[in-house]
């Protein structure tokens, strides 16, 4: 796989994952009470999930997170690596919370996804700094490909747990929407790309004598 057919798969991947959150994650029996990757988070707190209902936000986390990393395996690092990583903390910013959620008696419960936004903006400005040479060069590919793994599997699992819940509510079979798979395989291809640029660097690099 060359240096363009990575590029291409990874843009796609990242499109994915945006356009996966943006659409029916829960495909309901009516357009009213099909819900969006956007919206799972908000419709499900009202069930007991606590915390775990933060992983329905997790999906613009990891792709903000894996393209602000991305950027530091770019070999020219100008304004277009910066403006990618203004598009990063600016996709971050569609997991924050409701400024009368934030503001108000239950804040705790939203203090998690604003620390994760708050690492996003951490490390889009640090990725700016960092340019790994040799061996380093395979540390950005691990972060991608473990990034991968957890948005792929964290909110496919979470939604996994709330579907049952979603059709006994609804009173009618509750299937998979195409957001879920969108951002599953979007993530899963990110992490293979990944792994198949580990193997690459590790065959570029001379063996230690």
């Amino acid at each position: 796989m060359n240096a363009n057919h990575k590029q291409t798969l990874l843009m796609l991947s990242f499109t994915a994952i945006f356009i996966g959150y943006l659409t029916v994650w829960l495909p309901g029996p009516g357009a009213g009470l099909s819900f969006l990757g956007i919206e799972m988070g908000e419709w499900f707190k009202f069930l007991g999930l606590g915390a775990r209902r933060d992983l329905f936000y997790l999906p613009p986390i990891t792709l903000s997170l894996m393209l602000a990393i991305w950027t530091i395996t770019w070999t020219r690092q100008g304004w277009q690596a910066w403006l990618m990583r203004i598009i990063a903390v600016l996709i971050s910013l569609l997991a924050f919370p409701a400024v009368e959620d934030i503001s108000g008696p239950v804040r705790e419960q939203y203090t998690l996804r604003v620390l994760l936004i708050g690492v996003v903006v951490l490390v889009a400005l640090l990725s700016g700094f960092w340019h790994p040479s040799g061996k380093r060069q395979q540390l950005p590919w691990i972060l991608l490909a473990l990034l991968g793994l957890i948005g792929a599997f964290l909110p496919s699992w979470i939604y996994t747990i709330v579907r049952p819940f979603a059709s006994q509510i609804l009173g009618v079979p509750i299937g998979i929407g195409v957001g879920v798979w969108l951002n599953g395989v979007g993530h899963l291809l990110i992490t293979a790309v990944s792994v198949v640029q580990i193997s690459t660097i590790n065959r570029s690099e001379p063996a230690a004598v």
